[in-house]
Parts: structure tokens; C-alpha cells; sequence
């Protein structure tokens, strides 16, 4: 969980595989999802509710 507010806050993506560890917590999914609306540039998606890396 802090590694997730620290990227709140600077911006700071902290992976794919990190963010696809912590994807099965709900509580987790929550903060990712807002994580991942605030910071598009970081080019992962949840499509059917699973993680996705969008490669343009």
C-alpha cells in the first residue's frame, strides 16, 4: 500500500508486475483503478477486469 501512495503522489509508475501483484486485493483494485485514471501516460488499462499493458 505505500508503495502505491508514494505513486500517488510523485507520479511514479511502479510497474506492471507490481501493480498485477496487487490486483487481487479489492481494497488494492480501488487505488490502482484511480492510479491508473490519473496517470494514463503509464500505459496499462483494466480491460474485463483484468490488467492490461497498452503498448501504442
Amino acid at each position: 500500500m505505500q508503495k502505491l501512495k508514494v505513486a500517488a503522489n510523485a507520479g511514479q509508475n511502479p510497474g506492471f508486475d507490481f501493480l498485477k501483484e496487487c490486483w487481487n486485493d479489492p481494497a488494492l483494485q480501488i487505488v490502482i483503478k484511480k492510479l491508473l485514471v490519473k496517470y494514463p501516460q503509464w500505459g496499462i488499462v483494466i480491460v474485463d477486469g483484468v490488467l492490461v499493458k497498452w503498448n501504442n
